[in-house]
């Protein structure tokens, strides 16, 4: 049995009849929503479980949360595998948090690399989608700096990973919700136009943080344009988004908050994934993130019901 060590917080799950409102298929949907990690009401508390829930929730991805550290072997991740392909659910990754590719030590730059390396090649045995990791700090040092480091220290992990024929997992830095982190939207995108084999993580919610906007549909449709921009029309055919409500101050991020406790405008960034027909994985990392996940699954889907497939 795999069991991920976190504290579970008991939630109360919705009613019924409200799951039964949002477990139905409309085929023109294009982007797959699910959890940032084991659902809270799964029981036990394991990763295997946690897919098995997702697909009862009638959700379809699961993010993988290695936060605290890789906690699966090789042998475990393709039993994982096995359960989320028999279910046919999505996994995708979370890098641990305690990567930083500017720090002052070399040691620990090492180090950092070698737990992105690490992560690939567990989530290839995963078969997951994407691995989303924080790239690291600015350490005092100013924005170009801290970008040049990274940038190198990155094109090293994927020169390694190539080598060792891990090629099918696609390394996602994730936009950061702290100034004192490396990650604005420009820098995101930025390094995924200079280093192509990256793709970008884009978290709505730490943008929200971070920049003290960024949330309302016009925003919200400026970011998806500057992404097909950017890197083209794949940045919205395969995209990756974290989702959630968020507590922030002038330094940006402080927690996550369900979405109906926060400012998030949540449904008009539901009208701008619809209407720039956005998809990929769509990740709740709310505190309650299965109510949420369906929340934002039936918003979706309620938009998208009559479109176009085409």
């Amino acid at each position: 049995m795999i069991i991920i060590a976190q504290t579970v917080k008991k939630q109360t799950l919705p009613p019924a009849e409200a799951l039964a409102t949002t477990c139905y298929t409309v085929p023109m949907a294009k982007l797959v929503f699910g959890t940032a990690g084991i659902p809270v009401s799964t029981r036990p508390q394991t990763t295997i479980d946690g897919i098995r829930r997702v697909a009862e929730l009638g959700l379809g991805v699961m993010e993988v949360e290695f936060v605290q550290g890789v906690y699966l072997n090789e042998e475990q991740a393709r039993q994982v595998a096995g359960v989320a392909r028999s279910l046919k659910i999505e996994l995708s990754v979370h890098a641990p948090y305690f990567i930083n590719l500017n720090a002052r030590e070399d040691k620990k730059i090492r180090m950092g690399q070698s737990i992105l390396r690490r992560t690939a090649h567990i989530a290839n045995a995963l078969d997951a989608r994407s691995i989303v990791f924080h790239a690291g700090f600015y350490m005092g040092d100013a924005a170009e700096e801290t970008y040049q480091a990274i940038k190198r220290h990155l094109s090293e992990v994927l020169a390694r990973l190539k080598a060792e024929g891990i090629n099918n997992i696609t390394l996602r830095p994730e936009v950061s919700g702290r100034l004192s982190q490396f990650g604005s939207l420009e820098e995101i995108l930025r390094l995924c136009k200079e280093l192509p084999e990256l793709k970008p993580a884009i978290d709505f919610a730490h943008w929200h943080a971070r920049s003290g906007g960024f949330n309302s549909y016009a925003e919200f449709m400026a970011v998806l344009e500057q992404m097909r921009r950017e890197l083209g029309d794949n940045a919205l055919t395969d995209a990756h988004f974290h989702i959630a409500g968020i507590a922030y101050g002038h330094r940006g991020e402080k927690k996550h908050l369900n979405l109906t406790e926060s400012d998030f405008k949540y449904g008009e960034l539901l009208k701008a994934l619809a209407d720039s027909r956005a998809s990929g994985l769509a990740i709740c990392e709310s505190p309650n993130r299965e109510d949420d996940a369906l929340l934002l699954k039936a918003g979706y889907l309620g938009l998208t019901a009559g479109a176009d497939p085409g």
